[in-house]
């Protein structure tokens, strides 16, 4: 998930296609990775161009791209998804609006998933452990709960504090995969902290 503001000055489009060839690097296929761009402060042009921008970067790479939120800029960049938060479109309304897209959606409880299965391509669950970008959203919601949304049927990524170490862990847990923000947005090598996540999770064959 990206955040311009984590990059250290960095241009988003850079920091994002180093992650993306460390990942590669780490032994995850194209297939398995995707880039989310996750930027609420912007109005709809600015997100337009930089969405644009990651779309190049993504389709280099193989790497799926979602817009949080903005299913018309979802299309007009010809993304392969959006992802929709609590305040976004309904995900039927989105799959209604866009069939062509993947729809991931943001949970941070098991009630959340309820009714998705079948419609939501995943979800993004957390926060597991306690992380900045998350505390809006309320305590860390543990292992427990991840293994109780996994039950639910909706494909999930656990999201909130984790590194590579987790990995074993949340795979157990029932979790597909891993989301971060600032452990790649933020490293002074993106590559080599994509490549280490990249490692441990092709290590994991469930995932």
């Amino acid at each position: 998930m990206t955040d311009r503001a984590a990059t250290g000055g960095r241009a988003l489009a850079e920091v994002v296609a180093a992650a993306l060839d460390g990942a590669a690097r780490g032994g995850l296929a194209a297939g398995d990775v995707a880039v989310q761009l996750r930027e609420k402060d912007l109005g709809g042009r600015a997100l337009r161009g930089l969405a644009g921008a990651l779309r190049e970067v993504t389709r280099a790479a193989g790497a799926s791209l979602f817009v949080n939120d903005r299913v018309d800029v979802a299309l007009a960049v010809g993304a392969d998804g959006v992802h929709l938060s609590g305040a976004s479109l309904s995900p039927a309304d989105a799959r209604a609006v866009a069939p062509s897209l993947a729809i991931a959606v943001s949970a941070h409880a098991p009630g959340d998933l309820d009714g998705l299965a079948g419609l939501a391509t995943f979800a993004v669950f957390g926060p597991i452990r306690d992380t900045p970008s998350k505390r809006a959203y309320g305590p860390p919601v543990g292992m427990g709960a991840l293994r109780a949304a996994a039950a639910r049927g909706v494909p999930l990524l656990a999201i909130g504090g984790l590194t590579a170490g987790d990995v074993p862990e949340i795979g157990r847990a029932g979790a597909r995969g891993l989301a971060c923000i600032r452990a790649v947005m933020g490293a002074a090598d993106p590559a080599a902290a994509a490549a280490s996540l990249g490692q441990a999770l092709a290590a994991v064959p469930k995932m």
